[in-house]
């Protein structure tokens, strides 16, 4: 009797919260989200599960801030759709600062219903035509959402007047996302193809290699240090596969790991299990259904950059917005392809960022123009 009693006001309890859900726009969540922290909400949204996204956009908002709610399933959920690669950084288990522990009401996802295996499902489907499409995903969804809403006053890593880090930021990619969506349900759902005509075009015919060596960190070491000595490109790579440490490292403060990455995991929020050189834990996460065979090797470049852009920043990359930083990891990410003698290199949205045709005279600045391009318009990031 006493467990059918306990079974009842559990049950109880997860439709009161679905019942106190606050309708809300991801426009009105964007410009405060603090005012929504820890509420149920219900809002209707475009979703994407992109290179380095799982996010609800909110395009139309005409505010002065990267806009996107990043979006997370409960701890255990085990579903499929999520980004192809993220790097988070938190406090080891040594890091000598305050590491306040946040207390969050468990959500269950309904994740045996009818709308969220399809919901599910369609964002886990990959394109996966002509070339190399980093995290190309065949469709983006539009659906209602309910779930806890979570956020942080500052969604940024912070540091002291030394440069050290003393802050771990918001949710998600690089820590960088001011609000996440914890999901319970979904309904209304309908999807959109993505249009990768344009590119199409041009990558009709290149085949891409879906297996790597035994060990892609490693391929991805011999290929930065192909270059000549003295090669700026070369340095860039050198640069970011050193994030990870030499060949034979036991503890370099850097994980990776293979997963899909789309799940609120409380290991992630609080300090990390293990010690770490200066107290500072960075996880890269790689989703193998997602970033494959060579893929995986461009990822782990982009990963290497982001965690040295935040654990070794320059003098001009300190206190850097995500918009910089991205675009620093992209660039070495196409390095890392003109340098494997790729034709082709596209991004989600089908943003073509290299293409071995191109006039050699201003090919930098193209890059450049067309990843500025992807970062405002695809992944809506304020420059």
């Amino acid at each position: 009797m006493k467990r059918a009693l306990t079974f009842v006001l559990v049950l109880g309890f997860s439709c009161c919260l679905q019942a106190q859900a606050v309708d809300a726009t991801v426009c009105q969540i964007l410009d405060n989200p603090q005012s929504f922290n820890g509420k149920m909400v219900r809002i209707k949204g475009t979703v994407v599960a992109g290179f380095d996204q799982f996010v609800v956009k909110g395009a139309d908002c005409g505010i002065n801030i990267n806009k996107n709610i990043w979006l997370a399933y409960p701890e255990g959920s085990k579903a499929k759709a999520g980004p192809a690669v993220q790097v988070h950084v938190q406090p080891a288990h040594n890091f000598t600062g305050d590491v306040p522990a946040a207390e969050r009401t468990p959500v269950t996802l309904d994740k045996n219903s009818k709308d969220f295996k399809q919901f599910d499902s369609l964002l886990a489907t990959p394109f996966k035509k002509g070339g190399m499409c980093l995290g190309c995903n065949r469709y983006e969804v539009t659906a209602t959402l309910v779930g806890r809403l979570d956020a942080v006053k500052n969604a940024k890593v912070t540091r002291d007047s030394a440069g050290k880090i003393t802050g771990f930021g918001g949710f998600g990619h690089m820590n960088a996302y001011p609000a996440r969506l914890v999901l319970q349900s979904v309904s209304d759902v309908v999807s959109k193809e993505i249009d990768y005509s344009a590119t199409l075009a041009v990558t009709k015919d290149e085949n891409i290699s879906e297996k790597l060596g035994p060990d892609p960190l490693e391929s991805a070491r011999t290929l930065a240090a192909s270059f000549p000595a003295g090669d700026p490109a070369g340095a860039q790579l050198q640069r970011a596969v050193g994030a990870f440490g030499k060949k034979g490292d036991k503890n370099t403060g850097v994980i990776i790991a293979h997963g899909t990455g789309n799940e609120a995991d409380a290991k992630l929020e609080g300090k990390s299990a293990v010690d770490s050189p200066d107290g500072l834990q960075f996880t890269c996460t790689i989703n193998s259904n997602r970033a494959f065979g060579d893929a995986e090797s461009r990822a782990l470049f982009f990963c290497g950059e982001n965690i040295a852009n935040l654990h070794y920043p320059s003098t001009e990359d300190v206190g850097a917005g995500i918009f910089d930083l991205e675009s620093h990891a992209l660039v070495v990410t196409t390095l890392s392809a003109v340098r494997s003698a790729q034709k082709t290199l596209t991004l989600p949205g089908g943003y073509l960022i290299w293409n071995i045709t191109w006039p050699h005279e201003g090919i930098a600045d193209k890059v450049d123009a067309v990843i500025s391009d992807f970062l405002t318009k695809e992944e809506l990031l304020h420059q």
